[in-house]
This record gives C-alpha cells, sequence and structure tokens, in this order.
C-alpha cells in the first residue's frame, strides 16, 4: 500500500504546482502583456521546450488555452456518441447513428440489443460500433461477461466497454478482478475488438482507482474507464490525472459521466484522457452548453 500512497502523494504535488502556476503564484506582479501569464506551461505555441519535457515524463495530451474557436482540435474524434437509456427507440438508435456519421465521432456507443442495427446503419462510415458489457453494475459471472461479448462482436461491435466486478474489487479479491477483466479482453481481442474497463471511480477511493487501473492493464485492456454514467458521479480532471499515472503514457484512458460542454472535453483531454463518452456529443462540437440528463 505504500507505494500506491506514493504514487497518489506524487499525483497530488504535482497537481497542485499546476494549480499554483495558474493562479500565478511566481515571484513578482505578473507581465499583463506576457502570452504566458497565468500558463500551465503547457502551450505548444509558445513552450515548445516545456511540451516536449512534458511528452518525456508521460504526457500524451496538452492543453491549449485560446479561443474555443481556434482551439487546434478535432474534438469531434475523442468522443463516443452514446445512446444507453432503457426506452431508447429504433428511431432514436437511427437517429444517434446519423449524427454519428455527420460529425465523424469515434463510436456509437449502445446497448447489445441495438448493435446490429447500428452496425448495419453505420456500414461504409468511419465511425466504430461500440456497446456495454456488464452494464451498468458489473455483478454478471465473468463467463457470462465473455459470452455476452461474443455477441455483440459477432454482431458488428468493434468496441466493449465491460464494468469491473466492483464487489470483489472493494473485497480486495484482486485476483478475481483481472481475471474477469482478462475473459473480456480475450474474447475482444480474439476478434479484433478493443477492451474499454469501467471502474466505477465514484464509488472508489484513490487506491481503489489506482488498483482497479492497474488491474485492467495487467488483464489486457486496451483502455480504462471513468464511470458508467449511472453512479452518484461521473468523470473528473482529478480521476482522469489519476488514471493515466496508474496506467502509464500508452494505454488509453476514457473519461464519461457528465461530461456537457467542449470545455468539459478539453478540460479531460488535458488530463490525460483519450477518449470521451458523452451523450451531449451533438452540443459539444457544435458550442452548445447544457446535455442530456441521465446516464451519460
Amino acid at each position: 500500500m505504500t507505494d500506491l500512497s506514493n504514487d497518489r502523494d506524487a499525483l497530488v504535488e504535482a497537481i497542485t504546482r499546476e494549480v499554483l502556476a495558474a493562479l500565478g503564484s511566481g515571484d513578482g506582479p505578473a507581465d499583463p502583456n506576457d502570452p504566458c501569464t497565468g500558463c500551465l506551461q503547457s502551450c505548444a505555441a509558445q513552450c515548445a521546450t516545456k511540451v516536449r519535457s512534458l511528452m518525456e515524463t508521460g504526457a500524451d495530451r496538452i492543453e491549449y488555452h485560446g479561443d474555443a474557436k481556434e482551439v487546434p482540435l478535432d474534438l469531434a474524434k475523442y468522443i463516443d456518441h452514446t445512446l444507453l437509456k432503457p426506452d431508447a427507440s429504433e428511431a432514436d438508435i437511427d437517429k444517434l447513428c446519423d449524427e454519428a456519421a455527420e460529425h465523424h465521432f469515434a463510436s456509437v456507443c449502445v446497448n447489445p440489443t441495438w448493435v446490429r442495427r447500428a452496425a448495419n446503419r453505420l456500414r461504409d462510415t468511419d465511425v466504430a460500433v461500440a456497446s456495454v458489457i456488464g452494464f451498468p453494475f458489473g455483478a454478471t459471472p465473468s463467463d457470462v461477461k465473455a459470452f455476452e461479448t461474443r455477441r455483440a462482436v459477432r454482431d458488428g461491435a468493434r468496441e466493449i466497454d465491460m464494468v469491473i466486478n466492483i464487489g470483489a474489487l472493494k473485497s480486495g479479491d484482486h485476483d478475481l478482478v483481472r481475471a474477469d477483466i482478462a475473459r473480456v479482453s480475450d474474447a475482444c481481442h480474439e476478434a479484433g475488438a478493443i477492451n474499454k474497463v469501467i471502474i466505477e471511480a465514484a464509488l472508489l477511493s484513490d487506491a481503489e482507482k489506482i488498483i482497479a487501473s492497474r488491474l485492467a492493464k495487467e488483464a489486457k485492456a486496451d483502455m480504462v474507464k471513468t464511470s458508467t454514467g449511472y453512479a452518484k458521479g461521473g468523470a473528473t480532471i482529478y480521476d482522469v490525472a489519476l488514471m493515466r499515472e496508474a496506467v502509464g503514457p500508452k494505454m488509453g484512458v476514457k473519461a464519461a459521466g457528465g461530461i456537457r460542454t467542449a470545455d468539459d472535453v478539453q478540460e479531460m483531454i488535458a488530463a490525460g484522457a483519450t477518449r470521451i463518452g458523452a451523450s451531449a456529443g451533438i452540443k459539444i462540437v457544435s458550442g452548445q452548453t447544457g446535455g442530456a440528463s441521465g446516464g451519460y
């Protein structure tokens, strides 16, 4: 547990340094004409050397503080356009797919019953189909999760978002959690699909978030993901940064739950997210505020 505590303390210290820098806590008064005033020292336009040093320490996304209209970032490619409500209809799924194709989102994320319809609708587009397994509680036997995964992949899913066995993690049964994830990873990889592991961060302590993220990496998952969107809280910048620290620079990190605006997306990417789960994808890419309620 000492190593986990050291990881957490180091991350908190790093975040604290950045916050202090953003608040202008350096020596002497700030120069209002200095383009770097209030900067987190990660701007490629002004601080290329600093960016290189950040990349060398493991960062794979750099925050940009300019006008939102000038952000050199295609937000759509980070977004899984999501509809997981139990009352979603055929028309709702078709609309979701059409929006995803129009805006070139990374994927649509739908419940398993809609995978085949979504895959047919999105044939000949650049949008992948994702589905959820053991959703939303993770309290499903591992063999059932593996079966669900193979069925979803056979129906056309190229990405799987599985929920870990949260109760097993809370009980300290790390071998079970690792094996549970590995069963789904194997089912994905045998068909060329990817496994995104939802740890449900809102229900975990910081130490448990680190353990869950590392177990996912050990079980050969492709991404770790913050939330189902159905717990008491969704994605936070702190959790994304903690998970990024836990898995290192090469593994994907997906932020999901409560992400409603382009600013939310940019902050999550700056913290280390490589994918965003959102039901408010259209509002995000069009610069509107607010978003869908319930779940994602």
